[in-house]
């Protein structure tokens, strides 16, 4: 995969107003969040750098590696959550490199990180997995301003642990001990720095700037065929397919009449016929169907809608609301006004026409200013969203 020159066309100029300068002149965020995700050596990826703002597209034609920077992305938020490695790497072969050779141990890996952005500065993640012939993390640095936070390596491939030393700057400059090499370091730091310095205090607070920004992810692909059908009332949390639509609507109609009325709009434009309402129906068998309302007393099913009505729909509902709806894993230990959702969209166009492209980018663009929601999204075509203020388009190629 190449990522081209233009890489990186983004209109910087609508940042959230969460965001500052600071006096170095770069821009610092209140709440943590990605602003690079790398991909050293991963799958169709060799040392791609690819630039995140509040809403990023991925762009380019099949093969050029959009999903999988998406699963990239996926993959560390649910490590910086605490999941092991066979969690989160059911198929690590899969994850080495093109034509990547072993070595003589017969190893072969991959190598991903991100670039965190908060109140702590720029904080890098970087992480080196072994996928052949055990999958185990064989190295992970921690860094901010060009300082070593954490590093861990390999040292005796017979024991199922690896070296860490962070950094303490007080009698010792350096921590040494055992940490699980199936699982990320840098989100077990809270379990073994004792933050009595102030270098251990600094190692905690980047490690849970990083942790936070990784966490409250929302894979999210609608999938229109089981949307058209009627569900049992449940939890009320959007599914990553959206599946459970009715039963999400049957509980945010009632619970939000402001972000409701919001959804109402975006539905009428996007839409064909009137809308005046979205709503769930009870039905006798115990479930329940979303409908919309014509206005004139008639109501049309979900299920009579086409398949860019219904992905539409969707992801303008994943748009307004939050982790409180979705299926999501936020990071529990901090309040929800410092941490932002991010809404991974693999083929977010899929089944949109003109007018719902425009209205869905205009949605997401109003929602990822107020700096609680970013998307990450990957398309074909980013031609009819480039230039526009507010979006980051980074291209793909082959």
């Amino acid at each position: 995969m190449r990522v081209s020159p233009t890489s990186s066309v983004a209109s910087a100029q609508s940042a959230s107003p969460l965001a500052e300068l600071s006096q170095g002149g770069e821009r610092r965020h209140d709440r943590p969040c990605l602003t690079e995700l790398r991909l050293s050596a991963y799958a169709v990826h060799r040392r791609a750098g690819l630039s995140l703002g509040p809403l990023t597209l991925f762009a380019g034609p099949s093969g050029s590696g959009k999903t999988s920077a998406l699963r990239a992305y996926e993959a560390l938020a649910r490590l910086g959550g605490g999941a092991s490695l066979a969690e989160v790497f059911p198929d690590p072969v899969a994850c080495v490199p093109d034509r990547a050779r072993p070595d003589a141990q017969r190893r072969r890996g991959f190598r991903i990180g991100c670039t965190a952005d908060g109140p702590e500065g720029l904080v890098r993640l970087d992480i080196a997995v072994q996928a052949e012939p055990e999958l185990r993390v064989v190295g992970e640095r921690l860094t901010s301003d060009g300082l070593v936070l954490l590093e861990t390596g390999l040292r005796d491939p017979s024991r199922r642990s690896v070296q860490a030393a962070w950094h303490t700057a007080g009698t010792a400059l350096v921590t040494r001990a055992q940490l699980p090499d199936d699982q990320l370091g840098t989100a077990l730091l809270p379990l073994h720095v004792a933050g009595r310095t102030d270098g251990q205090r600094r190692v905690l607070a980047a490690a849970e700037q990083t942790v936070v920004a990784l966490r409250s992810v929302f894979g999210c692909d609608p999938r229109p065929g089981r949307m058209r059908l009627p569900v049992p009332t449940g939890s009320g949390r959007l599914l990553g397919g959206c599946d459970n639509l009715a039963d999400v609507l049957w509980r945010t109609r009632a619970e939000c009449g402001r972000r409701h009325a919001q959804l109402v709009a975006a539905v009428r434009a996007g839409c064909a016929g009137p809308v005046t309402d979205v709503l769930a129906e009870p039905l006798l068998t115990g479930t329940v169907r979303a409908v919309l309302d014509r206005g004139d007393g008639s109501r049309t099913e979900l299920g009579r809608l086409g398949d860019g009505e219904l992905r539409y729909l969707a992801l303008a509902l994943v748009l307004l609301t939050g982790p409180g709806v979705l299926e999501v894993d936020p990071a529990g230990e901090v309040p929800e006004a410092m941490q932002t959702l991010t809404v991974l969209a693999d083929n977010l166009d899929r089944g949109l026409d003109g007018r719902q492209r425009a209205e869905l980018l205009r949605l997401a663009v109003r929602m990822c200013e107020r700096g609680h929601i970013r998307l990450v999204g990957a398309v074909s075509d980013a031609s009819w969203a480039t230039g526009v203020d507010g979006v980051t388009v980074v291209h793909l190629e082959p």
